[in-house]
């Protein structure tokens, strides 16, 4: 009998088992499956996106009937003769395969270079939320998109306010019961996941002592009675399935804690060192992370995640700037605002959590201050801000003054900033045409005295005791240095260009050395830089910023870490010992401190953020005296006093701030 009719004769088994089809098929699926997991671990190891790894599914998945098919014809000891038709498949195969390999490199080449894909928002739908008068931010929206809470001084006040999207009709939930709502560098605003609740931070009076204190308020996101129901604890937020907790204090690091259902107190999972803080903690999509911006702020942050039980914490984007307000819309990519290197923004970013790659959103040039995001991340909510800075003078005198006594400086410039007395002049920092630089003015003309193209000018400058020379701190491309010029702008160089400056320097009162904060064993210090060429010496060894010179030249003042919100005020002498001050407490961004002449006291903003006034501070007994009494559509910034004490130069901030709505 031939082998023909014997084939006929079998049972199809027979045959599948004497063609080796299984065997073929068993061993084609296990070399796909290495394969998959292969391009997996490298996928994720290069970045590739997910598309190349679905196509190479497909292409495994496609392959398996040609193995069969050739398993069939020629599995039975081989005799059989390989046709045409099956060459011409098989090079087919073959090409299928080179053609993936050319298409999966081109698309990672592709996607690595910023080519691949879209703008998330390019179709987006933009429309403005609130548009009544007064100031709206920190909006928060709740899960289902269909509510939007924000803070809105419409009524006078800052105060929570509530909306049905889409109703036009907005709500008081406060009608100020609550004080001190606002602070710019965390979530003040969040919805329950039953989205039943507002829940607020808020600053409040504490005990006997009057000292402020930091909780979580909720309110009925219908109405109802604010009452604290988190005492201690600054930011919160809810895992996906509303099970867990994760919450920060304001002890020093700002600790993370995650708590179970029904747990009242709990676990520690995260904190960073005394100085650092951690702010605006974010579940992933799949409560796998807990994402949260750490860093020295405000503009020294970066976005961090770690595991719920304090495992695996890693950084995930290298801005070492302002950053915030991460939400997820989707599984994988995170929105967050971050400013540029120059300091412009904050703008619109998105983190791809797999491939650990972040891009800025390009759509318009509005600066954004916070940003809230639906569960399924097709409504977001953000604060569109319009800010301008302008200088004002102010008379000092016996009493108290309010801001009808200020008279604005005409300046050529649209904004300006920093303003610093020297003698016959008045140096202060603006911008043309996008560029800050540093700018005088004598008598009624000004002029530029320093800018570099895509450099951002950190903090204010300093002028040195005679007026000849000017020290300021210029960031280009992630690093900050200090510099010294002429005061007429000429002879610019850097001094001690290994230091990583922080902040505004300051002249010792013989003008032969600079003391400015900068990163020492990775936390700012205070270091005198003399400017012979001689090493820097370190005045503080611990955590310091802001530094100030007393013109005696005896000691100068500066700020201590921030714990919450609050620093407290610290002096050394001259020669670095730690010298005796009244305890002074202050708000951040008051860090200018401006001691008199005569070194016995200094002119410092106290109050809550956004509304401060200007105090006299006594050095020795902590006897304080109010110069002024601004309202509170007056928010004062940097500072300077004239040598004589007559007059005070001050930065008067105004901004207009909406809520916007992008439905994706």
């Amino acid at each position: 009998m031939s082998d023909a009719s014997a084939n006929d004769s079998d049972g199809i088994w027979q045959q599948l088992r004497r063609r080796k089809v299984g065997q073929w098929g068993i061993a084609y699926a296990a070399a796909g499956w290495a394969f998959l997991q292969g391009l997996e671990y490298v996928g994720e190891a290069f970045g590739w996106p997910s598309e190349i790894r679905q196509v190479a599914i497909f292409v495994v998945m496609v392959g398996l009937p040609f193995v069969i098919m050739v398993a069939w014809y020629h599995g039975d000891r081989g005799r059989q003769r390989v046709t045409g038709t099956e060459v011409t498949t098989l090079l087919l195969l073959a090409g299928a395969g080179v053609l993936f390999i050319v298409a999966a490199t081109s698309a990672w080449l592709l996607s690595r270079s910023g080519f691949a894909g879209r703008d998330l928002l390019a179709n987006a739908r933009y429309s403005t939320l609130t548009d009544f008068e007064g100031i709206e931010q920190a909006a928060a929206i709740s899960r289902d998109g269909k509510f939007a809470a924000f803070l809105s001084n419409h009524d006078g006040p800052m105060d929570a306010w509530v909306t049905q999207i889409d109703s036009g009709e907005f709500h008081n939930l406060t009608s100020g019961e609550l004080k001190g709502l606002f602070n710019d560098e965390i979530r003040n605003v969040e919805f329950t996941p039953d989205g039943t609740q507002v829940t607020l931070w808020a600053r409040t009076s504490g005990p006997e002592d009057d000292q402020p204190r930091i909780d979580v308020w909720s309110v009925p996101t219908m109405g109802g009675k604010p009452r604290a129901t988190l005492p201690g604890v600054v930011e919160l937020a809810w895992s996906g399935d509303g099970a867990r907790l994760v919450y920060h204090t304001a002890a020093p690091g700002d600790p993370l804690y995650v708590t179970d259902g029904g747990e009242t107190e709990g676990r520690p999972v995260y904190a960073a060192q005394a100085g650092t803080h951690c702010h605006y903690p974010t579940w992933s999509p799949d409560d796998e992370y807990i994402y949260f911006v750490q860093g020295r702020p405000p503009d020294v942050m970066d976005i961090w995640r770690v595991r719920p039980d304090g495992t695996g914490a890693e950084r995930m984007t290298f801005h070492a700037s302002r950053v915030g307000h991460p939400v997820f819309i989707d599984r994988r990519k995170l929105v967050y605002l971050a400013t540029s290197d120059d300091g412009s923004g904050p703008w619109l970013h998105v983190l791809d959590t797999r491939r650990r790659e972040s891009r800025r959103e390009h759509i318009g040039t509005d600066r954004y201050e916070s940003l809230a995001a639906s569960a399924d991340g097709r409504r977001l909510l953000a604060t569109v801000v319009r800010p301008i800075s302008t200088l004002w003078r102010l008379p000092v005198g016996i009493g108290v003054t309010d801001e009808s006594a200020a008279t604005r400086i005409a300046l050529p410039t649209t904004a300006a900033r920093s303003p610093r007395y020297g003698p016959g002049y008045l140096l202060y920092v603006s911008s043309k045409r996008g560029q800050e630089g540093i700018w005088k003015l004598a008598g009624d003309d000004a002029t530029e005295l320093w800018s570099r193209p895509k450099t951002r000018l950190v903090g204010a400058p300093a002028i040195s005791p005679d007026g000849r020379h000017v020290a300021f701190t210029a960031e280009r491309n992630g690093e900050s240095r200090l510099h010294v010029m002429d005061a007429d702008g000429s002879g610019v160089r850097m001094l001690a260009s290994a230091l990583e400056v922080r902040g505004s320097p300051t002249w010792a009162h013989d003008g032969q050395s600079i003391a400015v904060s900068a990163l020492e064993e990775g936390e700012p210090r205070i270091i005198r830089v003399p400017l012979d060429g001689r090493a820097p010496v370190q005045l503080v060894h611990h955590y310091a910023t802001e530094p100030n010179w007393s013109p005696t030249g005896g000691f100068l003042v500066y700020a201590g870490p921030q714990v919450g919100v609050n620093f407290d005020v610290r002096a050394v002498t001259a020669d670095g010992k730690p010298r005796a001050l009244p305890p002074l407490t202050l708000t951040r961004g008051a860090e200018r401190m401006a001691i008199l002449r005569h070194g016995k006291a200094m002119v410092v903003l106290r109050g809550e953020i956004g509304n401060r006034n200007l105090v006299v501070f006594d050095l020795e007994s902590g006897a304080e005296r109010k110069l002024t009494s601004f309202g509170r559509d007056v928010t004062a910034g940097d500072f300077d006093v004239s040598g004589d004490g007559s007059e005070i130069v001050f930065e008067r901030r105004a901004e207009s701030a909406d809520i916007l709505m992008i439905e994706r």
